[in-house]
């Protein structure tokens, strides 16, 4: 899992390949044949066009092999509105699922959460000047893999610049786990007290290796003392693992902020790592579609990779994330607008995607 390529052990057998619109099927010595302005084989085919209420084929192979690198970028925005990414979804399944095992909407996927581009450099998930969407993770598949990505957006987008790296004929073995992420939101419409769920019960073994959250703050003061619980294996009431905090387990501590103080205000510090981050505060509307004031509740990005801490389980897996929150007078529960996206790994297809909803249940606030 998330391995490094060695000069000392060249693999046999083993073939690079790319998909992307200049070689949607990764075929060997067809790339780059398209014409242009420029005349043939020079750039002719640089991106794909995804109509609203379409989708567009990135991966469609034949295994073994191993998804490696995907590197997309498309516009944020078009003349209507302004959620692209909130209203493309990234859906992927492997050996044949009736079921995506990944199903998330395109920037939550790449930790961009509220339909807005942020800044990320972490270990599976770089997000680059401007909107260079890529991710690292490892997604192996024993005879298919078929990526793609829905629209659910009102407006076509013309553009969306791709390339999916991968290699063929891999040997995986007998214990290689296939890759899923799953998208859940609690939309300040939870009971005080009632745990948010990042995943939902999963059967089988596996490996838990990351978070993504959204969190948009629906009251005031402190909203990170929530905990994350992960339930394993034969848990009953209580999990085996938790946190200390929100902030605690995205890496941070003492509300991400400069220092704990009434005046001047304190402010609040963004960073990203290999493993942990808070990658966007945000009080602004940056997509400039409204001509009123563009003052936004407060929201925040983090992540949690457990690239290098894998949280292993053997028969099943549930992960929930309380909302608590703290003031002068001590912790208190709270309503928040988290939206989540899980990461892991599992030793067969599990359906993913049953609580996207519709475009109008993922606008962002």
């Amino acid at each position: 899992m998330f391995g490094t390529f060695s000069p000392l052990a060249l693999p046999r057998g083993v073939r690079s390949v790319s998909f992307n619109a200049e070689n949607p099927t990764g075929a060997r010595g067809i790339a780059a044949q398209a014409a242009s302005n420029l005349g043939a084989s020079r750039k002719g085919a640089a991106w794909g066009r995804l109509p609203s209420g379409g989708s567009l084929t990135l991966v469609d192979a034949t295994g073994p092999g191993v998804i490696r690198h995907i590197w997309l970028t498309v516009a944020p925005a078009t003349e209507n509105d302004p959620f692209v990414l909130r209203n493309l979804v990234l859906k992927a399944w492997w050996d044949g699922a009736e079921e995506p095992s990944v199903a998330v909407p395109l920037g939550d996927f790449f930790c961009c959460g509220g339909a807005e581009p942020s800044r990320v450099e972490s270990l599976p998930v770089v997000v680059a000047p401007a909107i260079g969407l890529n991710s690292y993770f490892e997604m192996p598949f024993a005879r298919s893999a078929r990526i793609v990505i829905e629209s659910d957006h009102p407006d076509d987008v013309e553009m969306v610049f791709y390339q999916v790296d991968a290699t063929l004929g891999d040997d995986l073995g007998d214990d290689f786990g296939y890759f899923h992420a799953d998208w859940r939101r609690t939309n300040g419409d939870n009971r005080l007290g009632e745990d948010h769920v990042v995943l939902d019960r999963v059967e089988g073994r596996g490996a838990y290796v990351g978070t993504f959250f959204t969190l948009t703050s629906l009251e005031s003061y402190w909203w990170g003392e929530g905990e994350i619980k992960f339930y394993l294996d034969d848990d009953g009431e209580f999990p085996t693992q938790t946190s200390t905090g929100l902030e605690d387990y995205a890496g941070g501590s003492w509300a991400f902020q400069d220092e704990l103080r009434k005046r001047p205000e304190p402010e609040i510090q963004e960073f990203c790592s290999h493993s942990f981050g808070l990658s966007k505060a945000q009080t602004k509307d940056a997509t400039l579609h409204s001509d009123f004031v563009r003052d936004l509740p407060p929201r925040y990005d983090m992540y949690r990779w457990h690239l290098l801490d894998p949280v292993l389980f053997e028969t099943g897996i549930r992960v929930e994330q309380q909302q608590i929150g703290c003031w002068d007078q001590g912790l208190f529960e709270r309503r928040d607008d988290l939206a989540t996206v899980a990461y892991w790994y599992l030793d067969r297809c599990a359906p993913a995607g049953r609580h996207l909803g519709t475009r109008a249940d993922r606008r962002p606030r």
